[in-house]
């Protein structure tokens, strides 16, 4: 086994050797070797495992990443495989298929994360994205190349002093802001400690060089110090037949540095330069037990402070760590914490999920969802940098997005199932509009293409596309939705202003003067919901124009056929009918409201606001008569239930009152629009404007003008130019 070809290469020490030969040999089945000797020695004959010219040794960052694999995180013969057989495939000495048959899928699947992931990498774009973290576990998939891409940046800021001093800068400005914080995230807290250590070493070597100073002055006092406050907690825990180990443990140079900055002291005010830490020996059915009996111990001998008490015994934290910490007394009134544990949670405190395969009896390491299930949960938090609130997190966050790429390497985020369509639309609106195919990696797809993790796509458009009904079936994003509905929405309103004109053109041609009222309750009649709706019948040409006007002409005749006249009376000799009157269909009287009316209660209904011009009927009420319009929304509710409150009315004489009308404009949202409207308002005589409310969103605008005005002909008249102002989609009499 000594005669292992991976030897004998620039930048690998004999030791580094020999401790990779005995956690491999302690991993991996003797089979397991043979075909591993074999595929690693055809590699180096191809020269795969090169000196790289930033970072020197390929052969030394493999076999040291190995060893962090094997001693600092406890992975297995899958993970080890598959990071010494990565370079080997890229550089085509080996295929993925080769190395699924002779390894099986679990190593394969490793490789191909590793493959992804370093190819984001070289994407700037990617790099610099806020998302990068959770493309990083999208693309990977397997929480291993996760956790070789950890101790591969820990072996590489171990190394930083080697490096050029750009390449050191980048290197730990990387590990700061994405591995660091990942790391604490999976509980990885002596490789997250370290890695905060010596990025502050390469950032900030002066304020690095001070601290380390200063502990190594204080190492003496500090030492003393801490056998001292040991001394009589280890007698005591000696005395229960506890099995434990107890230690003293100094506080981080990066955590001393913050503290310096953030509280503006000199260290030697510093008071908790360290904590104690007990490790106990526990039995799993026993261990929150024997955790309390030692802080028991440890508060009855040293006074505690209770603000300072965590509990993640009874509820560990999301990332598994499970302790117990107090803050007691000691001698000299110092302040010390702490720590009580015991060995099992210790391993999980070191090494994080990775502990937990140990304690879980998990034997097959291709179980990945509980360890994907826990990432999700804590990568919840958008700020990585927040490590307080990591009880906060939900579950399963990431099965839901995907993450793909322009041709330039942008980076767009979408929901999982999205497709070509969406892409086209979260770029923009018009590019989705006019998308007719793309290209995934190259390929030529359809717009129905469902998008994977880690695509690039280009979209391809033509003018001549136009967005369809049937899209709305299989995009996803609302973007998407809200955009296709925008522009079927538009095109149906040009498809209704066409049959408003050809419809116009027929009846005037006909010499017809159509009654707006009968004409709507003939489209109602023939079983339309809207009138949007009947004009796009139209203009489909479903529907034809002549036989509609036909069944106008037969409606009209049918209404306007002689019926019994009601005898008119001025309001003033109004005499309300007697109760008995009620069984009565039809009144003789009719109420006439003009300028002079006297000696009558009556009011305009505020429910439809009528003005003079309009076909009314008066409402006896509780507060006297009440002046409807015929199609007042609440007219047919009166007219079933309370016929024999109903008066027919009409206005009479001249219009000399003025009246407020509400009118609700919708419209493109187009520069100068709102003032042309406002202008033709201004123009009109015996016309003012009293409000205008205007909302805009998404291109389109809609709003209400209240004017004043003396009658319907005026109105009609109004609503007739303001309909011709360039922009504007339709113009409506609120009730």
């Amino acid at each position: 086994m000594n005669s292992y070809p991976i030897y004998n290469n620039e930048g690998l020490t004999l030791s580094k050797f020999k401790r990779l030969m005995k956690g491999l040999e302690a991993n991996l089945t003797v089979d397991e070797m043979q075909k591993l000797r074999k595929v690693v020695k055809r590699a180096i004959s191809d020269n795969v495992y090169q000196k790289d010219h930033q970072i020197g040794s390929i052969t030394d960052l493999t076999v040291s990443t190995s060893i962090i694999l094997i001693e600092e995180l406890g992975l297995k013969s899958a993970a080890v495989i598959a990071l010494i057989l990565y370079r080997p495939v890229v550089h085509k000495s080996v295929t993925t298929e080769d190395i699924r048959k002779i390894f099986g899928a679990d190593v394969a699947d490793i490789v191909n994360g590793l493959i992804k992931i370093n190819a984001l990498e070289t994407n700037e774009s990617a790099m610099a994205s806020d998302n990068y973290i959770k493309l990083l576990i999208s693309l990977a998939e397997d929480m291993r190349v996760i956790l070789i891409k950890i101790a591969s940046r820990l072996h590489k800021i171990r190394c930083a002093e080697q490096y050029d001093e750009q390449y050191r800068l980048q290197l730990a400005i990387e590990v700061s802001y994405l591995y660091t914080p990942l790391a604490h995230k999976l509980g990885l807290y002596n490789i997250k400690t370290e890695m905060e250590d010596l990025y502050l070493k390469y950032t900030d070597r002066e304020a690095y060089n001070y601290i380390l100073s200063k502990l190594s002055e204080s190492k003496a006092s500090r030492d003393k110090y801490i056998a001292e406050f040991i001394a009589p907690i280890n007698a005591k825990l000696k005395e229960t037949g506890l099995k434990y180990d107890i230690k003293g443990r100094v506080k981080s140079i990066s955590s001393i540095n913050n503290k310096l900055k953030k509280q503006k002291i000199d260290f030697e005010s510093i008071y908790d330069l360290f904590a104690i830490r007990i490790i106990l020996d526990s039995p799993l059915d026993k261990e929150k037990a024997e955790c309390w009996q030692a802080y028991s111990i440890v508060t009855d001998m040293y006074t505690p402070n209770p603000k300072r008490l965590k509990d993640w015994l009874s509820i560990p934290k999301s990332n598994g760590y499970e302790s117990l910490h107090t803050t007691v007394m000691g001698p000299e009134s110092r302040w010390v914490e702490v720590q009580i544990r015991t060995r099992r949670m210790d391993e999980i405190a070191e090494r994080g999920l990775a502990a937990h395969w140990k304690y879980k009896g998990v034997k097959s390491q291709s179980k990945m969802d509980d360890w994907l299930t826990g990432l999700r949960e804590m990568l919840e938090n958008k700020d990585l940098e927040n490590t307080e609130k990591l009880e906060n997190f939900k579950l399963d966050l990431y099965d839901d997005e995907i993450y793909v790429f322009t041709p330039k390497g942008d980076l767009h985020k979408l929901p999982k199932g999205a497709t070509i369509l969406d892409f086209a639309f979260s770029i923009h609106s018009r590019i989705g509009s006019t998308c007719v195919s793309g290209k995934v990696n190259g390929r030529n797809v359809s717009i129905r293409h469902k998008l994977k993790n880690g695509d690039q796509i280009e979209i391809l458009t033509s003018p001549n596309q136009s967005p369809k009904r049937d899209w709305l079936n299989f995009v996803t994003t609302s973007k998407a939705k809200n955009k296709i509905r925008q522009s079927l929405k538009e095109e149906a309103n040009k498809q209704v202003e066409i049959a408003k004109e050809l419809l116009k053109r027929r009846v005037k041609n006909r010499k017809i003067e159509i009654n707006e009222s009968i004409m709507m309750r003939l489209i109602k009649k023939l079983g339309f919901k809207t009138i949007t709706d009947f004009y796009i019948k139209i203009a489909e040409e479903s529907l034809d124009v002549n036989t509609f006007i036909d069944q106008y002409l037969d409606l009209e005749k049918k209404e306007t056929e002689p019926h019994e006249r009601h005898e008119a009376v001025s309001a003033d000799k109004y005499v309300p009918l007697q109760p008995e009157s009620k069984k009565d269909s039809v009144r003789k009287e009719e109420l006439v409201i003009d300028q002079n009316l006297t000696g009558i209660d009556y009011r305009l209904a505020k429910c439809c606001n009528p003005i003079y011009g309009d076909e009314i009927f008066g409402f006896v009420s509780s507060q006297g008569i009440k002046i409807h319009r015929k199609n007042c929304p609440n007219a047919g509710d009166m007219l079933s239930r309370f016929a024999y409150r109903v008066i027919p009315a009409r206005w009479s004489g001249k219009s000399g009152s003025t009246y407020t009308v509400t009118l609700r404009v919708i419209g493109n949202d187009d520069i100068g629009v709102i003032n042309n409207l406002t202008s033709i308002i201004a123009k009109e005589d015996g016309i003012n404007m009293r409000s205008i409310s205007i909302d805009s969103n998404d291109g389109l605008f809609q709003g209400n003008i209240s004017v004043m005005l003396n009658n319907t002909d005026m109105l009609n008249g109004l609503m007739k130019k303001l309909r011709t102002v360039r922009g504007v989609k339709d113009v409506s009499r609120l009730n």
